[in-house]
């Protein structure tokens, strides 16, 4: 086979409809695989995955347009995903209701006090109100997060940024950060990695366990909510 040969061959790859898909999984398995063999904490699937995608298309000289357009399956599949987070809800929908109170005690509190101090240092640090406004919803997913930042009057692609920054970094730390504590209890542990580092924190508490996910669920679902509802209320009523 001739070099024009190979070329030809090599593009059609990287021009195939499923190549983005193809490099995304093969990414994330790998990074996995890493993460499993191990367990080192900046190993994260998440972290490690977007790095090889990058490398990948840097490599193969391919626009992130084009990978867009290539990937857009499983972005239509980020919906039953995230509908089937449903099933560890219900399989431990009894623990769920015996911890009702305290589940809505700490969401008002935490998720509270966790979007304040992050509205909090931007401002100490001297960010624009534009910076300010786009972080604040950063520990919730990103479509309701670039939803709200717009709504505010922030940038919603940098909202994005935002949230996975702190998904990314959440996941990372966060374990640790709880062991340390000596936070043992699933319920506490998924809803701290729930809270605060949305659906990274989620994939993470999964993977700690079936009750740790199913409140690291129940504690992202609840955060985007209020977040959406109460966060515009509390910046027109205050600011």
């Amino acid at each position: 086979m001739s070099l024009l040969d190979w070329q030809g061959a090599w593009q059609a790859v990287i021009g195939h409809p499923l190549f983005g898909v193809g490099i995304t999984l093969a990414s994330y398995q790998l990074a996995c695989l890493a993460y499993e063999r191990t367990r080192w904490v900046f190993l994260q699937p998440v972290l490690v995955s977007m790095v090889l995608v990058i490398a990948v298309l840097l490599l193969c000289g391919i626009e992130y347009a084009d990978y867009r357009r290539a990937s857009e399956l499983l972005t239509v599949l980020l919906g039953p995903a995230t509908v089937a987070l449903a099933v560890p809800l219900f399989l431990n929908m009894r623990r769920i209701r015996e911890l009702f109170w305290p589940t809505v005690l700490t969401l008002v509190l935490a998720g509270s006090v966790a979007t304040a101090l992050g509205v909090l240092f931007a401002w100490l640090m001297g960010a624009e109100p534009l910076i300010v406004t786009t972080l604040a919803p950063k520990s919730v997913t990103s479509p309701i997060a670039m939803l709200v930042a717009e709504q505010l009057g922030g940038v919603a692609a940098l909202a994005a940024v935002f949230v996975m920054l702190t998904g990314v970094l959440g996941a990372i730390i966060g374990p640790e950060l709880l062991r340390r504590c000596r936070v043992q209890h699933p319920a506490a542990r998924g809803m701290a990695l729930g809270l605060t580092a949305h659906a990274v924190g989620t994939a993470q508490a999964l993977q700690e366990g079936d009750e740790c996910g199913a409140f690291a669920a129940l504690a992202m679902s609840l955060m985007g909510v209020m977040t959406a509802v109460f966060l515009p209320l509390a910046v027109s009523l205050f600011f």
